[in-house]
């Protein structure tokens, strides 16, 4: 997430500075200590702000649940937010989630969140998107066997490009659609997501179940003008 420097970042951190996890690699294998009485571990990659981290958390009180998010302007907001709310189930690490086998130990997660991704539209960039079976192989590895990855997006190419990544990879898509609130609106949503509802934008949305499974070799083709 883009969003302009904050002059005043580093005192607001520190004023809701509990709910950051410094040093993040040191829990490894360990996070449910955050919470011993938690059911479940889940993850969203991506909070930004933080609305829908905040609202997950608090209708979810025995879920631990921590957000990954590298904009440390976002991350501040989506903390305070926290904070004001009286959460204590949900902590917050500024990192890039191609480190999330640093910080998970494998199978530890229960349940990830991959919410309106950047999509990097030009061909060359394919690898850089969160839904890229290089990633997937990442998830797969951190999140138990059963486990889930809930997926939303806007953006209908890219969408179609997950779909067929999940595919590729074996691993089985449930509950699939392409305009999740053609009824009203449906779940917890995001910021952004709540604008582009507004705007009558359709939002894809499904859930993958994770498996371990063996990364799919890409076919090298010739890379063409228009995708260099």
């Amino acid at each position: 997430m883009r969003m302009r420097k904050m002059k005043n970042l580093d005192p607001r951190m520190e004023k809701c500075g509990e709910y950051r996890i410094f040093e993040p690699e040191t829990r490894k294998g360990s996070w449910r200590e955050l919470k011993p009485d938690c059911t479940a571990l889940w993850v969203e990659v991506g909070c930004g702000k933080g609305k829908f981290t905040a609202e997950t958390a608090q209708a979810n009180p025995d879920v631990l649940l921590i957000a990954v998010e590298r904009c440390r302007e976002a991350m501040v907001v989506a903390m305070e937010k926290a904070q004001a709310m009286g959460l204590t189930n949900v902590f917050y690490i500024d990192m890039d989630v191609a480190n999330i086998e640093d910080i998970f130990a494998p199978e530890e997660i229960d349940r990830l969140f991959i919410n309106f991704p950047d999509p990097w539209p030009r061909k060359k960039n394919a690898k850089r998107r969160l839904t890229h079976r290089g990633f997937l192989d990442k998830y797969c590895r951190v999140v138990r066997p059963g486990g889930e990855i809930h997926y939303k997006t806007d953006n209908a190419p890219l969408f179609e490009f997950s779909l067929e990544e999940f595919a590729a990879c074996g691993l089985e898509t449930k509950n699939v659609t392409r305009d999740l609130h053609a009824n009203g609106p449906v779940g917890i949503m995001t910021g952004y997501e709540e604008k582009f509802y507004g705007l009558g934008t359709p939002i894809n949305r499904c859930e993958v179940v994770c498996k371990p499974f063996v990364l799919p070799q890409e076919e090298k083709k010739p890379q063409t003008e228009a995708e260099a």
